[in-house]
């Protein structure tokens, strides 16, 4: 079993189930699903790019890219409707706790400088998406192969009703999260 998956049955789950007071351990936040995506918008200058980013996120997730096509045309950022303009990535289950681990023990701290992740990053109702600059930051992939850099995002859904509660499950499985001084108290 995955060591991230059995710190969250054997440790947190006790952990938030006193912090926040649940009463049924089913009650207690999860990871539902993280995602990945990337944005295509290079590839019209860059014909090889669609294949590179498709083989660097199987490296990454261990799963294939789903392409997404645009819904209608706009001609603001010359897009027709059905053009590939992203692919993405959804992992559930093994797949999913495998990529968490990697993510908080490995990749995020080979990021040059990095601060941790803000909690202005979750949304209201606990789940947390972010940008990756790089896809040079995970271990799976080597800078002597990469003819492309690309960035990537980010999304982690949980099962957690506010947005305390996302960032207390993410801090005890280990992500490194950063507290964000409040400049208007007013909010």
């Amino acid at each position: 079993m995955n060591s991230l998956k059995a710190k969250y049955q054997q440790e947190v789950v006790g952990q938030l189930m006193k912090e926040f007071g649940y009463k049924s351990v089913m009650a207690v936040p999860k990871i539902k699903s993280i995602s990945l995506g990337v944005g295509l918008s290079r590839a019209a200058s860059n014909p090889n790019f669609t294949t590179e980013v498709i083989e660097d996120l199987k490296k990454i997730s261990g799963q294939s890219p789903a392409k997404t096509k645009a819904r209608k045309a706009i001609s603001g950022f010359k897009i027709r409707q059905g053009q590939d303009v992203g692919l993405t990535v959804s992992l559930r289950g093994k797949r999913m706790w495998d990529f968490a681990l990697r993510l908080v023990a490995s990749a995020l701290p080979r990021v040059r400088d990095f601060q941790g992740i803000s909690e202005n990053s979750f949304d209201q109702k606990g789940n947390l998406s972010f940008g990756v600059k790089e896809q040079l930051i995970f271990p799976e992939i080597s800078s002597d192969e990469v003819n492309t850099i690309f960035s990537l995002q980010v999304n982690i859904s949980t099962t957690a009703k506010t947005k305390e509660e996302g960032i207390s499950l993410l801090k005890k499985l280990g992500f490194p999260i950063r507290q964000e001084k409040n400049r208007n108290s007013n909010k």
